[in-house]
């Protein structure tokens, strides 16, 4: 049993150290992390609020602006009397573009103008004019430039993870950073670092107010929008996301500040984390590298779109726009900027940065802070040691109720931290869960079943099944091999059983000794008692081996009672089929037995052997002798004092040089009625008349009892006994014990 405990413990922590690397970040899973994300979805989207947020408006490039407009790109004209419309015609309070201007405009043509005004028109002075006349029309990028100066326009761009060799890392310009990232910072905190940058035109960066990026580096490997990074750092330099930028315009252009968390010294190697992204008053958790996770309130549609061909043509209502953030962004499948995300697979990227900028406005952005990585190292151990300890002392029924109860445990705080802003594991720990409860049970099934059948094939033909259930709990405690023991053996044997047996032919006499020992191995295994052999129609069975049992004796007296029930019963059925009456006997007897597996190569078998067998077969001879149907020698009555037993006689049996005194089992001291306790005190008193030699008064005493109970042949020997001793004294010194010659 403790090999298998090792065994289940290892494993067990084998699991556990697999499932902690993973929390570790040493090796990842990817199936674990998919799994993780499986559970934020379903958490997120049973929990979203599905509310409509009409301070943030979408103004779209959909596919009736295509149409009304014409192909993107449009021309930055176009552009610029959107941006005014916006600020001058519907009063917009910030606008932000999700849409990078990273090449000049030259749709206007004013290239192949100037072409032909140095080479074919060069003489014409005529076409030189009115093409300087109208070269400021033709400017579009400055047109563009111009509508933006002095207005709170908000400019994306992106940033590269990776530049391949050969190719411009860089391309347009960056707004200013918002701050310088010190170098111990950019160490020890895992912002994204980007290699590169595709950026606006100068001439366009430099008329906003700010710029931020859109890109997201932390798209998860199932290329899920779940997290989104607020900050990225650039040439040692930081810069904040689209949504953030856009928020901070919006707040009047609150200072931005990183909360680390620290302990010890900048320079010592202790916890060092960032932990959130203050804005002003507004405090944004984000996670080690920086991201936040994504506050969806719904599906696609969450916030007001209005048509961009309808801010441009003054057709869009202004009430919708009026004092609100404005995103430019775009739906139409074929500009590629179309997401997938939990809530739903086709998701407009444009409106990922107004859930963003809607859950910092509420402060309703979930927290994953890096001490979480603590947290699940401390709740996997636990469980580990929980489920460790409890499920190999369980049943089956209660280790699975176990795991349901530890796992709805588990589900239930970490719904109750969601519901409080933090985002806690869930994946790895009902894993381990799951992972554990079914090694424990495999190796249950598996092993302990192997064990159970073990046993089953040792000692199934000796005690009933409960009995190999309940060894089966520590199979290693159970051998075989011969040891000593205190314990109780049972002989019992059919009276008169040659004269039946004469008078039965072989097919009878089979059913009849069938349908005799059925019932009675059936009483001797309820009562926990082991079968030795049949012997004809003699029954040897003994108490206390192969298990334990401290109440031996009570248990193989409670057995040979109910036997004795049992053999009226079978009386009445034997007398309907018409064969003999049957009678047993019965002895019991207490003491240090030899037990094990015995015998030759040959052939083997589980018994007891001890002068203390010897004695419990010759006490079942001795029954007919006193015309009683159970006999208990004196180890056997000191085991039972709620019995009352009758004091039968002190002998000497064959092989045994010591008298021992036997009884006969009368019934649990509360049964009894008066006429037995009065006949019982009767006997105590002609017995003791006996002992003393007595005579006439035994004699007298036992005449009184017999007559009021012929049938019960004891008196009758006691009688004759006292014939016998008036002729044959005993002697002064006589003892009081009767020898037995024949077994």
């Amino acid at each position: 049993m403790h090999g298998q405990r090792i065994t289940r413990l290892a494993l067990s922590a084998l699991i556990l150290t697999a499932l902690l690397l993973n929390a570790s970040g040493y090796y990842k899973y990817p199936f674990l992390e998919q799994l993780e994300n499986w559970t934020y979805d379903v958490r997120l989207n049973s929990t979203r609020p599905d509310t409509h947020d009409d301070r943030i408006v979408i103004v779209d490039i959909d596919e009736n602006s295509l149409e009304e407009v014409g192909r993107w790109p449009w021309g930055r004209d176009k552009l610029a009397t959107i941006v005014d419309n916006l600020f001058n015609h519907y009063q917009a309070n910030v606008v932000g573009f999700d849409i990078v201007f990273a090449e000049k405009d030259q749709s206007s043509g004013l290239t192949v103008f100037e072409n032909l005004a140095a080479n074919q028109l060069r003489n014409n002075a005529e076409y030189i004019k009115t093409l300087e006349e109208i070269r400021p029309t033709l400017l579009l990028d400055k047109i563009f430039a111009k509508s933006l100066q002095q207005k709170n326009v908000v400019m994306g761009y992106y940033f590269k993870a990776f530049v391949p060799e050969g190719e411009i890392g860089t391309t347009g310009s960056l707004p200013p950073p918002m701050m310088k990232f010190d170098k111990l910072w950019s160490e020890r905190l895992p912002i994204n670092k980007a290699k590169g940058y595709g950026g606006n035109l100068q001439v366009l960066q430099n008329a906003a107010i700010n710029g931020g990026f859109f890109d997201n580096p932390h798209v998860d490997q199932d290329g899920v929008f779940r997290r989104v990074p607020l900050l990225q750092s650039y040439e040692d330099n930081l810069y904040p996301s689209l949504a953030l930028a856009i928020t901070q315009a919006y707040l009047k252009a609150p200072r931005i500040e990183l909360h680390v968390e620290t302990e010890g010294s900048k320079s010592a190697k202790e916890y060092f984390a960032l932990e959130a992204v203050s804005l002003g008053k507004y405090l944004i958790p984000v996670d080690a590298k920086a991201s936040v996770f994504v506050p969806f309130r719904g599906m696609a549609g969450s916030f007001p779109y209005v048509s961009a061909h309808k801010i441009l043509t003054q057709k869009a209502d202004a009430s919708i726009l009026k004092d609100k953030i404005v995103l430019l962004g775009t739906s139409a499948p074929g500009l590629l900027d179309l997401r997938s995300t939990p809530v739903q697979n086709i998701y407009p990227g444009v409106e990922v940065h107004a859930n963003i900028i809607s859950g910092i406005l509420d402060q309703a952005i979930k927290h994953h802070p890096a001490w979480t990585v603590g947290y699940e190292f401390i709740i996997l151990i636990v469980i580990a040691v929980i489920m460790a300890l409890l499920l190999p002392v369980l049943s089956p029924l209660m280790a699975a109720a176990s795991t349901v109860g530890l796992s709805l445990l588990v589900i239930v705080g970490t719904t109750i931290a969601w519901n409080n802003q933090l985002i806690l594991p869930l994946a790895s720990p009902l894993l381990l869960i799951i992972l554990i409860f079914v090694w424990h049970m495999t190796f249950g099934f598996f092993v302990e079943s192997r064990g159970k059948r073990q046993l089953a094939n040792l000692f199934g033909h000796y005690i009933p099944p409960e009995l190999v259930d309940e060894m089966s709990q520590s199979p290693t405690d159970f051998s075989l091999d011969g040891e000593n023991r205190e314990m109780t053996v049972l002989f019992s044997d059919v009276r008169g059983f040659t004269t039946i047996s004469e008078g039965m032919d072989p097919k009878q006499l089979t059913q009849l000794m069938n349908a005799l020992l059925t019932p009675m191995t059936r009483v001797i295994h309820k009562h926990r008692g082991t079968i030795d052999k049949y012997m004809g129609d003699a029954i040897m069975s003994f108490w206390g081996a192969p298990i334990q049992d401290h109440e031996h004796a009570r248990h193989a007296l409670y057995a040979a009672m109910e036997m004795m029930d049992e053999l009226k019963i079978m009386q009445a059925d034997f007398k309907q089929r018409g064969w003999p009456a049957v009678n047993i006997g019965i002895g019991l007897n207490t003491g240090d037995m030899n037990v094990g597996n015995m015998g030759s190569e040959f052939r083997m078998a589980y018994t007891v052997l001890g002068d203390a067998v010897n004695l419990g077969s010759r006490l079942e001879g001795l029954t007919k002798n006193y015309g009683v149907n159970i006999i208990v020698s004196a180890s056997t009555k000191k085991c039972i004092p709620e019995f009352i037993f009758r004091d039968l006689d002190l002998v000497r049996v064959k092989g045994k040089n010591e008298p021992v005194a036997i009884f006969e089992p009368i019934g649990h001291k509360n049964d009894l009625d008066k006429s037995t306790t009065s006949e019982l005190s009767s006997y105590r008193q002609a017995l003791k008349a006996f002992h003393k030699q007595d005579w006439d008064k035994a004699e007298l005493d036992f005449f009184n009892l017999n007559r009021a109970n012929p049938d019960r042949y004891l008196y009758q020997v006691y009688l004759e006994r006292i014939t016998y001793y008036r002729k044959e004294p005993p002697g002064e010194n006589w003892d009081g014990v009767f020898t037995h010659t024949s077994k």
